[in-house]
């Protein structure tokens, strides 16, 4: 029996969701549609332009790996989560968030050390996308020390968040977590995350990743920025040779499945998308909560495209808990 169903790692973030126009992205020098890491300085310029848009700001508990983690914990899953917080207000909320939704997380994390819980403002544009400026404070410090190897040894899958790549410790942690599930006999996951990441960071994603996964999550920016091509199929093939199965997004064309022997694509229900932030997350989430939960590739993506269509339909990077149960309904009667 496994205690946990889905060990994930990766940053602690307190996001700032903020309306914006194209205009204000150009008047700021925000580089649109991307995660931009910042240093405190940066960010702290970006919030006082802002301070206009500061009264419709809305805040949550974030982090890409959290957002996914959390998704799967509300779906039903018995979930574990490795990341770093401050001994700040920021990551007193953050340990509450987490437990509130039903995640575990090290004993270390109760010991928080000195310093600033990471923060990412998120500015959304009327087209819905999202651009990121992210200082990372103590989630740069995360480190294998935030492991907890015997949870690990007995969860069933581990998710890998890819912006961990940007940080030598946390690169670093990602490549132990992967090692020691694989000796483990603990299934792995990894999420490219952002094209920028991929573009900057390629060879330290291709080590994170190692001798492949059994997962890989990514957006078909991702994929044709990581497989160096314009061509999808020629990207999907590529792949293959880095992970024993995949999941490329495709937005309002839903995804482009491999189960390690057969392609399958699955649509996207149409909505009006108002705030991309979160999608893939949560997409994540809802896909490893299916294959868990033994669905086929089909059905857990197709459960997956109908969560994050839920998502880009309003704000913010995450689902309310009652929400989850409804996706969940609406699956059993189809």
């Amino acid at each position: 029996m496994h205690q946990y169903e889905l060990y994930g790692i990766g940053a602690a973030l307190l996001d700032t969701e903020i309306e914006v126009t194209d205009s204000d992205l150009k008047t700021l020098g925000v580089d649109k549609g991307v995660m931009t890491l910042v240093d405190d300085a940066r960010q702290q310029q970006l919030v006082d332009d802002l301070k206009n848009h500061l009264v419709t700001a809305s805040h949550a508990c974030g982090g890409s790996g959290a957002n996914t983690i959390i998704a799967a914990s509300y779906f039903g899953l018995d979930t574990f989560y490795s990341c770093k917080v401050a001994d700040d207000a920021n990551g007193n909320f953050y340990r509450d968030n987490l437990a509130a939704a039903g995640v575990n997380y090290p004993e270390v994390l109760n010991n928080a050390a000195v310093g600033t819980t990471g923060k990412c403002l998120v500015l959304i544009t009327p087209d819905a996308e999202r651009s990121m400026n992210t200082y990372l404070g103590i989630s740069a410090e995360l480190s294998v020390k935030e492991l907890d190897s015997d949870a690990l040894a007995q969860s069933r899958w581990a998710y890998i968040e890819g912006y961990l790549v940007s940080s030598p410790t946390g690169r670093a942690a990602a490549i132990a977590l992967r090692e020691q599930a694989e000796s483990s006999g603990v299934k792995t996951a990894l999420s490219l995350s952002d094209p920028m990441m991929v573009q900057l960071f390629h060879d330290g994603l291709k080590e994170m990743i190692g001798g492949g996964v059994d997962l890989l999550f990514c957006n078909q920016d991702e994929a044709l920025q990581y497989c160096a091509t314009d061509s999808l199929q020629e990207a999907a093939q590529t792949l293959r040779k880095h992970s024993k199965a995949f999941a490329i997004t495709l937005g309002a064309d839903g995804a482009l499945l491999w189960d390690g022997e057969q392609e399958y694509r699955v649509s996207s229900p149409k909505v009006n998308a108002i705030d991309t932030n979160g999608a893939g997350d949560m997409f994540a989430g809802a896909f490893l909560y299916g294959i868990n939960r033994g669905m086929s590739f089909t059905d857990a993506g197709e459960l997956a495209c109908r969560a994050a269509a839920q998502v880009v339909s309003q704000y913010g990077p995450r689902l309310r808990a009652e929400q989850h149960k409804e996706l969940l309904e609406q699956t059993a009667s189809v």
